[in-house]
């Protein structure tokens, strides 16, 4: 596999536990966590009760579960001591935002003070919002709006998903907690390795609740009813919701392309990460959503592997039944993987945090 030679491929099967946890479950996931990580779970609460942080960027391609694997640690942690930074949210925030003139104003304040960049702060806010189409967007202006949400967090463990977000930021981010005044953290590089097949099926078998816009997912994230429409000749899945009148759920226009539709900024994330792997003097790991079917007895649990769900529809009783077995792709080099559910990706990132850290 990938950077398999600079990281291990990594193992959650431990001796000895022979529990199946249900990992969709919260109390079934605490138990999980701590069966199998809670010695290195101890020492980094150690480490948060001291009053010590760090900084992480989480590099990874569109859809590679960023903030999926931040919740899990602020799950495991507490909110109180780890925070996820979200650079595409801020700038959306941002779109929703800046109508209030209270709000803007107190936002080009800050900006007067902290921002330095050779536009204004009025004309680089007219650019991210779009009314400029001609005035490139200055990398100084991004890292002020994103200095500004870590001043609002204080002091916490942050987790900073989409930065940096292309090449010239790179350099940025090297100096970055120097540029934050309070901050003597660890900065640490996260890159996840995730296959572009199983992005392809997250985006092309995604569905929606049309009410209240829950994400599910028709192969990889199943609701509990399920119904087959005759008429079309298409399974659809319900909304779990009993509020919503069994709502079905769509997908999204394009998502029916998959990763063609996002292909260039695919290939620019590939690129982020290998100059990051390239550089020297900063602490560097790797997570990885997926393992070899033929190494996977040994590295992990049947639980920890994602299923897949396919459906077959009863005429007669009318009814679907749901068939699951595990999600198997092949990954970019053509090697047939499982795809791994998110709590053991989680596990791998807190051991290697721990060893970074030195704890």
């Amino acid at each position: 596999m990938k950077y398999e030679k600079e990281f291990p491929l990594f193992k959650t099967k431990v001796e000895g536990i022979a529990k199946k946890f249900n990992l969709s479950d919260l109390a079934e996931r605490k138990k999980y966590f701590e069966a199998k990580a809670g010695g290195d779970i101890a020492k980094l609460q150690k480490y948060f009760d001291s009053g010590k942080t760090f900084m992480v960027y989480l590099l990874g391609k569109k859809n590679a579960g960023k903030g999926t694997y931040t919740k899990l640690l602020m799950e495991i942690f507490g909110r109180d001591k780890i925070a996820h930074l979200s650079v595409g949210d801020i700038v959306r925030d941002l779109h929703a935002a800046v109508g209030d003139e209270k709000y803007k104003k107190e936002l080009l304040d800050y900006l007067r003070k902290n921002y330095r960049g050779y536009i204004t702060p009025e004309q680089a806010l007219d650019a991210l919002l779009g009314r400029d189409q001609k005035t490139l967007l200055p990398n100084e202006f991004i890292m002020a709006l994103v200095k500004r949400e870590i001043d609002k967090i204080g002091k916490k463990t942050i987790f900073i998903d989409g930065f940096p977000r292309n090449l010239d930021q790179v350099s940025y981010s090297m100096f970055f907690k120097q540029l934050v005044d309070y901050r003597e953290d660890p900065d640490i590089f996260i890159a996840i390795d995730i296959p572009e097949a199983v992005i392809d099926e997250r985006m092309k078998y995604r569905r929606v609740c049309p009410i209240c816009h829950t994400p599910r997912n028709l192969k990889l994230f199943t609701t509990q009813e399920v119904e087959y429409d005759e008429k079309d000749g298409k399974f659809y899945l319900i909304c779990d919701n009993p509020d919503h009148e069994r709502a079905r759920m769509f997908g999204k226009e394009g998502d029916e392309m998959g990763i063609e539709s996002i292909r260039e900024r695919l290939e620019l994330d590939d690129k982020l990460i290998e100059k990051i792997f390239s550089l020297h003097g900063i602490s560097k790991g790797l997570i990885r959503n997926a393992v070899p079917v033929d190494k996977s007895k040994d590295l992990v649990d049947d639980y920890e592997i994602t299923p897949a769900y396919e459906y077959e529809y009863d005429k007669t009783s009318g009814k679907v039944k749901t068939i699951e077995n595990p999600f198997v792709v092949k990954d970019d080099e053509g090697v047939e993987v499982y795809s791994l559910l998110a709590p053991p990706v989680a596990l791998s990132l807190i051991r290697q945090l721990v060893e970074i850290l030195g704890l």
